[in-house]
């Protein structure tokens, strides 16, 4: 029997960066907030002296747990998709605090491109320039409209930088490509180790503009504008995967849902897994929500005046398949925008350097550490002459070797046995990286639907993914590849390895990053996207989708900045339609 509990003001679905920030905002304003977490609890204490790299970073103890839901996958429309059992190319965060408690704290804001990335490039280039099965759009957004809540999400988690393009200065350090900005990070950069100034003088030498890169793993102790202190990181490696034991580096458990606590406005319910979104297609609105509780297996519905889709992408989308909400991505007509223009990240691009001489101390390191050049991003390079379009952050991370997973052996080395193990000691202090995180940008056959043949513990359809590489792709790293292998080369490296051509089909198999976007795109359209510049659907006038669903490609930077930044347009929004619910909250309809 379902339970119909009492209505509140805001219902978010998830209690991770998204989420905990459109609870904070909203019940700092008197709004009464409900987060459903499908995952438990989590506290910083949880993880005190916790360096378990077997327990969190091998067996995956802060993830979804595939056994109750996970995901089909396929390369291409003509393939069967197979469910995901273990593991590999990404690792989306399961429990209160979502993903945001196991990242590494890398933090960028998006290009200006990006925002205006397909009327740019006609302008640039000619539309010719645009292949025929890429579905590139705008955002419907621009920079200058977004950059006041980088801002805000800079100061509230405490983001460690230095600025490159601060307005009304001459700066002689961060990254010169960047937006304009209106005030420095918060916090200084990170340190600068040996291996990082050694990469940032070659990368001068060679022509490029390195700069440290920015940190959610905090430099000092901080405190933020909601008056919530955190401690200062102390470089122990634990962070990818793991949960920070200082308090040090930024995530909602330390920032935003304490805040939203604080204010007697907010209840988190942990252990409740939403089923379904209640739709109201006559009326074009969310009623509210039906959930599970994990522990008691009781049904509930929770109704409220707002409901913020506030989940993982994938589950984002999936929500709103199953709910019927917006016209399902079809990829023969190209028509429907539900599911449309997922993209993953590209890091095919890559040379590792082993140096016979040079000891680096890699076992101590953050998250976030580790600098960077962004000459090859986005259009900062002329791409008049080239077979792509965008690019990448190309950047040397020094983020901890831990004892178990890193063993850096050259090309060559049997992958086991005692010569194994003997190149492993020789090189785990001598051996580093450097890497392109390549933008991913959509194609036509690139897309999110349910499966027909797979379900979950409840009977409901999986959600299925269809990706592959395109010539995009390919091109991009042909192109970036051989500029990393002659960074590696000129640091001194004795032996490079270097990645420079991306054959075959996308493998899901091995870990790449957890930079899952699209399905639930924004855009000026109601045609080509599911959600306006607030974040609002066109097809449900009190439903707000932030986080990483909404955008419309994939850049060549970690999503947290942009997921963080839209999230608090996304509650200003919710407020607009909260004080005038007649009315969209993109002032331009």
């Amino acid at each position: 029997m379902v339970q119909e509990l009492e209505p509140v003001d805001v219902v978010t679905v998830g209690a991770g960066w998204t989420g905990g920030i459109v609870a904070k905002e909203l019940a700092q304003n008197d709004y009464q907030v409900v987060s459903l977490e499908r995952g438990g609890e989590r506290d910083t204490e949880d993880f005190f002296t916790v360096h378990d790299e077997l327990g969190y970073a091998l067996r995956y103890k802060l993830m979804q747990d595939l056994s109750k839901e996970t995901i089909t996958f396929r390369n291409s429309v003509d393939d069967v998709a197979l469910p995901m059992r273990r593991y590999g190319a990404f690792l989306p965060g399961s429990g209160e605090g979502g993903a945001g408690v196991h990242w590494n704290g890398q933090t960028w804001r998006f290009l200006p491109y990006d925002f205006e990335i397909e009327s740019r490039t006609i302008d640039e280039y000619g539309e010719d320039k645009i292949p025929e099965n890429m579905q590139l759009q705008d955002w419907g957004i621009s920079y200058e409209e977004l950059r006041p809540y980088y801002a805000e999400f800079e100061y509230t988690a405490g983001i460690a930088g230095e600025a490159g393009n601060l307005e009304g200065e001459e700066q002689d350090a961060g990254n010169p490509y960047e937006g304009p900005r209106e005030q420095e990070y918060p916090l200084p950069p990170m340190m600068e180790t040996p291996v990082l100034e050694r990469f940032k003088e070659t990368a001068d030498d060679l022509g490029y503009e390195p700069f440290q890169a920015p940190s959610a793993n905090l430099t000092e102790q901080y405190t933020n504008p909601d008056g919530i202190q955190q401690g200062q990181c102390q470089y122990c490696g634990y962070c990818e995967r793991f949960g920070c034991e200082w308090g040090a580096k930024a995530s909602p458990i330390t920032t935003v849902l304490p805040a939203a606590q604080e204010t007697g406005n907010f209840e988190l319910r942990t252990h409740s897994d939403v089923v379904e979104l209640l739709y109201d297609e006559e009326n074009e609105r969310v009623d509210g929500v039906r959930y599970v509780d994990r522990r008691s297996n009781e049904v509930y519905e929770q109704p409220a005046d707002v409901v913020a889709l506030t989940a993982y992408v994938l589950n984002n989308v999936r929500l709103l398949l199953l709910s019927d909400i917006g016209e399902p991505y079809d990829p023969e007509t190209g028509e429907g925008v539900v599911g449309k223009n997922y993209c993953y990240q590209n890091f095919q691009a890559s040379a590792t350097g082993f140096f016979d001489d040079e000891q680096w101390n890699l076992y101590m390191g953050a998250g976030a550490l580790g600098a960077s050049f962004d000459d090859l991003n986005g259009d900062n390079f002329d791409h008049s002459d080239l077979d792509f379009l965008h690019g990448g952050n190309v950047a040397l991370n020094q983020t901890g070797d831990r004892p178990i997973a890193n063993n850096p052996v050259p090309e060559g080395t049997p992958s086991w046995g005692s010569e194994f193990k003997a190149a492993s000691i020789d090189n785990y202090h001598s051996s580093v990286s450097v890497s392109a995180q390549g933008a991913v940008l959509p194609f036509r056959e690139n897309y999110l639907d349910l499966d027909p043949n797979y379900t979950d513990q409840y009977g409901r359809p999986l959600l299925r993914m269809t990706f592959d590489w395109r010539e995009q792709d390919r091109n991009l790293v042909e192109y970036i590849g051989p500029r990393l292998e002659e960074v590696m080369q000129e640091m001194g490296a004795d032996t490079v390895d270097a990645s420079t051509s991306l054959e075959g089909s996308f493998d899901i198999t091995p870990y790449q990053s957890t930079h899952n976007t699209g399905g639930a795109v924004m855009g000026a359209d109601p045609e080509e996207s599911v959600v306006n510049n607030y974040l609002q659907c066109w097809d449900a006038s009190n439903l707000f989708i932030p986080g990483a669903s909404a955008f419309a490609h994939n850049s060549g930077y970690n999503p947290t900045g942009t997921v963080g930044a839209l999230a608090f347009r996304a509650a200003e929004g919710i407020q607009n339609y909260l004080d005038e619910p007649e009315m969209l909250a993109d002032p331009s309809s």
